[in-house]
């Protein structure tokens, strides 16, 4: 028996059998040519890297109804495929080392790989993973190996991978995969949250388990603890079976539930809303019992040069209004910038992006774009019940500033003919200790609060969430998180507005108790982790909660305060 540790992502515990992802496993021949040999491997490159275009334009044309981030994943291997630059290097690579193809082709891709996975920008190490995923479907073709299909499974298994893509998951056959194990990821990666939203138990950074299981080995992935126990003994099987049965029959609480307002056993309600990626996510949201939505990213409109228009940005915003009918939703401006670099402005070249041009600053250094979306925003206001938020706002100034292009687009409104909702609330993204320490101050102008946790996180323990070696620091049980949360809240409260949350800490059950004693009114998470903290609500007194967090207030260690969130739950939590 074997146990690797990692970051959990969802509390769900899994046992099953392990399926290495082949692609993980295939070794690249490599040899010697001689020069007369060059021309011939030149044009197996080019046949092969044609027809993984077209192998792309295909998935591209099957996959019915995908959004536009999702289209843009195509797109953007299909540009590498192609790249005149690319094949440069190769052609050039081929000439001097007098190898084969393959080999040329993967030494290439893994120094690109290396370079991007060794950039500050957490978006240019996500492209890593792309240059490795249009390398391999290139070296594939060359071999005459067939990719390997998350798609086509045929039994129940524990994937096992070094990466897997926003792409994979959606391609994922969610019926048979029941969880996943993957050496790299972190919590709050795409990866993360489209498995999150599509109720894919996952570990992430585990850092070698893609070199510990070959395969075939029982696995038990323990969502709880982020762990993943390699061919565990009958005892500890037998524990883990026994917890799966407990969850069991909670879950079997939970599911009628969901139609359920959110209330403690003394009467004391809060909100649930769901967080949205994607349009096509909303069904899903509400299918979960969402009350609203408390967070919809707007980026995906952005992802993919010229598609994001005032009327594309308006069907978008319509298509999710349409299915929440009354129920609020709330838009947040694009949070571009830093590890989400809009195409066309990634040579901006930056040593710290994540401490620069992002988010608000984005959108303000670029006023005519950030209109056309406050337009978009505003238009759609007439189809139902609207909000709006500015993320990652770290002073009145932006805020201001903010507020004002929001005056000049209700203007350009009016100019237009177009009518909106003289009543939309809007509210500011508190995710900087500046803000935290300014919250009075802005919830002046401001119609509520929103904490955005895994920003407010990172920044605050000086953590970068997406490097493996220090993401294990950003716990939210951190004393300085604590005392900010009640910070902010109470701003709120002094001012008569509402402080919601919307970072990926609002979906763990564990820790609901503890943001409902510090005053929380609204959370906003995955969809399919709403049943959850609604069970979990309803069985607990929030008067209760309110001890809870006083007693969380004076911990000064992470470790005391998830000791003290441990041992209430086994006291306090109660069968309805």
């Amino acid at each position: 028996m074997k146990t690797l540790s990692g970051i959990s992502v969802s509390r769900d515990i899994v046992i099953g059998k392990a399926l290495l992802s082949p692609e993980d496993n295939l070794e690249i021949p490599r040899y010697s040519i001689a020069e007369n040999m060059v021309e011939q491997e030149l044009r197996r490159f080019v046949e092969a890297a044609r027809g993984a275009a077209a192998e792309l334009r295909l998935l591209k044309e099957d996959a019915q109804g995908i959004s536009r981030e999702q289209e843009s994943i195509f797109e953007a291997h299909l540009l590498m495929v192609e790249d005149p630059d690319f094949h440069y290097k190769i052609k050039a690579r081929l000439e001097s080392k007098y190898e084969n193809i393959e080999w040329i082709v993967w030494e290439i891709s893994r120094e690109l790989s290396q370079k991007l996975a060794l950039s500050p920008s957490a978006y240019l190490r996500e492209r890593a993973s792309d240059v490795s995923d249009v390398s391999r479907r290139i070296i594939n073709r060359l071999l005459g190996i067939s990719r390997f299909s998350l798609a086509e499974l045929s039994g129940d298994v524990i994937l096992v991978a070094h990466s897997l893509l926003p792409s994979d998951i959606l391609a994922i056959n969610k019926s048979m995969v029941k969880a996943v194990a993957m050496d790299t990821g972190s919590r709050t990666s795409h990866t993360a949250i489209l498995a999150r939203a599509f109720g894919i138990p996952i570990v992430l950074g585990l850092s070698n388990a893609t070199r510990e299981i070959s395969g075939g080995e029982v696995l038990v992935v323990d969502g709880e603890d982020g762990k993943v126990v390699i061919d565990p003994d009958r005892e500890t099987l037998k524990s883990y079976e026994q917890a799966m049965e407990r969850n069991r029959k909670a879950s079997g609480h939970v599911h009628p539930l969901k139609r359920l307002p959110a209330e403690t056993l003394d009467g004391w309600k809060v909100v649930l809303n769901a967080n949205l990626e994607m349009p096509e996510e909303t069904e899903a949201a509400l299918q979960n019992g969402a009350e609203g939505i408390g967070l919809f990213r707007s980026e995906f409109l952005f992802m993919t040069p010229g598609q994001s228009t005032e009327e594309e940005q308006l069907a978008a915003y319509n298509k999710v209004i349409g299915v929440m009918g009354k129920r609020p939703v709330t838009i947040r401006t694009v949070d571009l910038g830093g590890d989400k670099l809009l195409p066309g402005f990634q040579g901006s070249g930056e040593a710290n992006p994540l401490l620069g041009w992002r988010a608000i600053r984005f959108s303000l250094s670029l006023p005519e774009m950030f209109k056309t979306q406050l337009r978009a925003i505003l238009r759609s206001s007439v189809e139902g019940t609207v909000k709006i938020m500015f993320p990652l706002i770290s002073c009145m100034e932006e805020l201001e500033d903010a507020l004002a292009l929001l005056e000049e687009a209700k203007t350009e409104c009016r100019k237009n003919g177009h009518g909106f909702s003289e009543y939309m609330e809007v509210g500011t993204m508190i995710e900087i200790p500046s803000a935290v320490i300014l919250a009075d101050i802005l919830s002046e102008k401001s119609d509520f609060f929103s904490i955005g946790t895994n920003d407010l996180i990172q920044y605050s323990l000086a953590v970068d969430r997406g490097n493996e070696k220090v993401n294990y620091l950003a716990q939210p049980a951190h004393p300085a998180v604590l005392r900010f949360l009640k910070q902010t809240i109470d701003a709120a409260h002094r001012r008569g507005i509402k402080a919601s949350l919307c970072g990926e800490l609002a979906g763990d059950a564990f820790m609901a108790p503890l943001l409902l004693g510090l005053g929380l009114d609204e959370f906003s998470m995955a969809s399919p982790s709403i049943p959850t903290v609604k069970h979990v609500i309803r069985r607990i007194r929030f008067s209760d909660c309110q001890e809870l967090a006083k007693e969380a207030l004076a911990c000064t260690a992470c470790k005391q305060t998830n000791d003290l969130l441990a041992d209430w739950a086994k006291k306090n939590i109660k069968e309805r």
